[in-house]
C-alpha cells in the first residue's frame, strides 16, 4: 500500500534537537508526517537535490554552513518547496534575514509547542500548493497572453488600457509604454463607434463577435472583429480579444469584384453584338447617301458628317466597354513600386499645377519590386489621379501619394482633401457607364479596376462626403 504521509525533512547537526521536533510532530498527528534527518550540510544538499520532500525544517546553524546557505541552495537548483527555519531565541535579525531568502516561516527552538510546529508546518504546504496553482495558471494565462495571434488589452474603469500583448503592439504600431498612455476609445477609427462599443461593454457586460475598425499608429485601417468582457465588476476591468480579419474583409472585397467583373464582361459583349450590327448598317447606308446626286451636296455632306461622326463615336464607346472588362494581354517588367508611381505621377503635374494644388509625397525607403505593364499601370494610375484633381477644390486640394510594403505585397495609397463620394456612389464607383461627372464615360474606373485584377492585385476605396477620398491598390511583389 502506497504511503501518503507528507515528507518531512529535517536539517540539524543536533540528534536531540531532532528526536524532540519529531516527538513534538509526531504526538500531534502522527500519522500525517513522516519525518526523516539530514545531520550535516553535505547529506542535506544531497536530498535536497532529489526533490523527494514536500517540506523542510532547516536549522540556522549548521557548523561552518547556515540556513542562508541551504535556501541559496534551493534557489540555484529551482526547489520551489516550502522551508521552514528554526532559529534561537532572540535571533531576530537572523529571522528577518531568512524570510528574505525565501524562507516560508520561522520558529525558535525551545520555544516551539506540537501544535504550533504542526500549524506551521501544515499552513506552509498548503500555502506552497496554492502558490504553484497560482503559477501554474498565471504561466498558461501568460503563454496565451504572449503568443495569441489576436489582440489582447486589458483596461481599467475608466477604459484607460493597462496592458497589451505583444501582437497588439505589432498591429497597433505603438510601443508599451505608448499603448499604457491610451484609451480603448483611442483605438478605434471612428468616435462614434468608439462611443457605441463602451456603451455596449458597460450595458452587456460582453460583446460578441461584432466588426469594428481600427486605425494603427500611421493612421492604417484595420478591420477587426471583438469579443470583450467585464473581468472584474468592482475594479470595473475590462479583457479585449480583437482578431484582425483586415487581410479576409479584403479577400472577400476582391472575390466580390472578381463576380462583379464577370457580370460586367457579360453585359458588354451583349451590348457589343447587339449595337454593332445596327451601327454597321447605319454606317454603309451613310456610304450609299454619300453616292446619291439628287441630294444638295452640301447639305447632305453637312448632315452625313454629324451622323457618321456619332456612329463612330458610339463605336468607339463599344470598343472602350470591352476594352475596360476583357481580360488583357499584359506586356510584365520587373518595376520598382516607386518608379511606377512617379512616372504615373507626372503625367498628371501639370494638372495640379494648372490648378494650383499641393502634392505630398511618401515613398518607401525598401526594394520592393513587382511584375507590371508600365503603360497599363499608367493608365489605371493616371485615371485615378485625375479623378481625385478633379474631386479638389483649385488653390485649395491635397494630394498625398505614398507607397510601402508589407506582408509580399505593394501597396500604393492616393488620398486627396476633395467632396469625397456618397454611399450609394461608393458600391457603384466601378460600375461600366457609372458616372458623376456631366462630361465622362464612366469607363476610367472600371478600365482601372481591371487593370489591376489582370495584375493580381485588388483596389479598394475608402471616403465620405466631404472627407475626401483614399484610393489603396495592393500589388503582389515580385
Amino acid at each position: 500500500m502506497k504511503d501518503t504521509r507528507t515528507r518531512i525533512l529535517m536539517v540539524d547537526d543536533d540528534e536531540d534537537d531532532f528526536f524532540l521536533v519529531n516527538t513534538l510532530l509526531q504526538d500531534v498527528a502522527g500519522d500525517q508526517y513522516d519525518i526523516e534527518w539530514a545531520s550535516t550540510y553535505d547529506k542535506a544538499i544531497e536530498a535536497i537535490e532529489k526533490k523527494e520532500h514536500e517540506l523542510y525544517l532547516v536549522d540556522y546553524r549548521l557548523g561552518r554552513y547556515t540556513g542562508l546557505d541551504i535556501l541559496r541552495h534551493f534557489q540555484a537548483i529551482g526547489n520551489d518547496a516550502p522551508v521552514i527555519m528554526l532559529t534561537g531565541k532572540g535571533d531576530y535579525a537572523i529571522d528577518n534575514e531568512a524570510m528574505m531568502a525565501g524562507a516560508s516561516d520561522y520558529l525558535v527552538k525551545g520555544e516551539i509547542t506540537g501544535p504550533e510546529l504542526e500549524r506551521a508546518v501544515r499552513y506552509a504546504i498548503m500555502e506552497s500548493r496554492h502558490l504553484r496553482i497560482i503559477a501554474e495558471s498565471q504561466r498558461k494565462y501568460f503563454g496565451i497572453f504572449e503568443k495569441s495571434h489576436d489582440l489582447i488589452f486589458l483596461a481599467d474603469c475608466n477604459k484607460n488600457i493597462i496592458d497589451a500583448n505583444p501582437i497588439a503592439l505589432k498591429k497597433m504600431q505603438y510601443t508599451r509604454e505608448e499603448f499604457l498612455r491610451m484609451n480603448l476609445k483611442d483605438l478605434f477609427m471612428g468616435e462614434l463607434e468608439a462611443t457605441q462599443f463602451l456603451l455596449d461593454i458597460c450595458q452587456d457586460d460582453a460583446i460578441a463577435q461584432k466588426e469594428y475598425s481600427f486605425k494603427n499608429k500611421s493612421g492604417q485601417k484595420l478591420e477587426m472583429l471583438i469579443n470583450a468582457n467585464k473581468l472584474d465588476e468592482q475594479l470595473g476591468t475590462f479583457l479585449c480579444v480583437a482578431e484582425d480579419i483586415t487581410e479576409k474583409k479584403r479577400e472577400e472585397h476582391e472575390k466580390r469584384a472578381q463576380e462583379k467583373f464577370v457580370i460586367s464582361g457579360r453585359i458588354a459583349r451583349v451590348i457589343a453584338h447587339e449595337v454593332r450590327n445596327p451601327l454597321t448598317n447605319i454606317l454603309l447606308a451613310v456610304g450609299q447617301i454619300k453616292q446619291e446626286e439628287n441630294v444638295e451636296k452640301e447639305e447632305s455632306d453637312m448632315y452625313m458628317d454629324i451622323i457618321e461622326r456619332n456612329c463612330t463615336r458610339i463605336n468607339q464607346l463599344v470598343t472602350e466597354l470591352l476594352q475596360s472588362t476583357r481580360m488583357m494581354e499584359l506586356h510584365l517588367q520587373e518595376l520598382h513600386v516607386n518608379t511606377l508611381v512617379k512616372n504615373a505621377l507626372a503625367l498628371a503635374y501639370d494638372r495640379l499645377q494648372l490648378n494650383n494644388m499641393q502634392l505630398n509625397e511618401f515613398y518607401t525607403d525598401e526594394n520592393v519590386t513587382l511584375q507590371a505593364d508600365e503603360e497599363k499601370m499608367n493608365i489605371a494610375l493616371l485615371n485615378i489621379f485625375i479623378n481625385a484633381i478633379e474631386a479638389m477644390i483649385p488653390g485649395e486640394g491635397i494630394l498625398t501619394v505614398s507607397t510601402e510594403a508589407e506582408n509580399g505585397k505593394a501597396f500604393i495609397r492616393i488620398r486627396d482633401n476633395g467632396m469625397g463620394i456618397p454611399e450609394d456612389n461608393k458600391a457603384r464607383l466601378f460600375d461600366p457607364f457609372f458616372t458623376s461627372k456631366t462630361k465622362g464615360t464612366g469607363l476610367g474606373l472600371t478600365s482601372t479596376q481591371n487593370i489591376i485584377i489582370n495584375h493580381k492585385g485588388t483596389i479598394h476605396v475608402e471616403s465620405a462626403p466631404g472627407e475626401g477620398t483614399l484610393f489603396m491598390i495592393v500589388l503582389p511583389l515580385s
